[in-house]
């Protein structure tokens, strides 16, 4: 499993034209699932996320979690962080979970987060998304399960 965690102002995601959900101060992740991921690697995502120290103190220094600033997420799932750029030009996505797991992991994935973080909101799995943020700082960190 791997998380895109972007520290933002603001975000939103816009489905068919129309804005879908949107989030003050917060993250905005991008999350994406590999074959074989499990609910430990979500348990592991969850507990890293909610307890990252990426906001900053009142001495400027990321010292405090989006638990401790009431911040906001906005989850949007990316089966293309599994993207294979080994060979030739078009990526493969062999390494990507298949879409209905998948889809059951976002959904146990964005519901243990919401036990966490008072508001979490998604995007729709599966659907053609775009996607506006306002990057904070910019701060950006990649979370793999792999690394634990």
């Amino acid at each position: 499993m791997k998380v895109v965690v972007q520290r933002v102002k603001h975000a939103n995601v816009t489905i068919d034209g129309q804005v879908f959900n949107r989030v003050n101060a917060g993250y905005l992740l991008l999350v994406g699932f590999k074959s074989g991921d499990t609910s430990n690697e979500i348990d592991y995502m969850v507990k890293k996320i909610s307890n990252s120290r990426l906001f900053e103190d009142n001495d400027g220094k990321m010292n405090l979690s989006i638990q401790e600033i009431a911040g906001e997420i906005l989850s949007i799932s990316q089966f293309t962080l599994y993207a294979s750029t080994k060979k030739g030009n078009r990526p493969g996505f062999s390494l990507a979970e298949d879409p209905e797991l998948a889809e059951k992991h976002y959904e146990e994935f964005n519901q243990k987060l919401a036990n966490v973080v008072s508001v979490v909101k998604t995007g729709q799995f599966g659907a053609d998304m775009a996607v506006e943020l306002l990057n904070d700082g910019p701060v950006t960190i990649i979370f793999d399960s792999e690394q634990k």
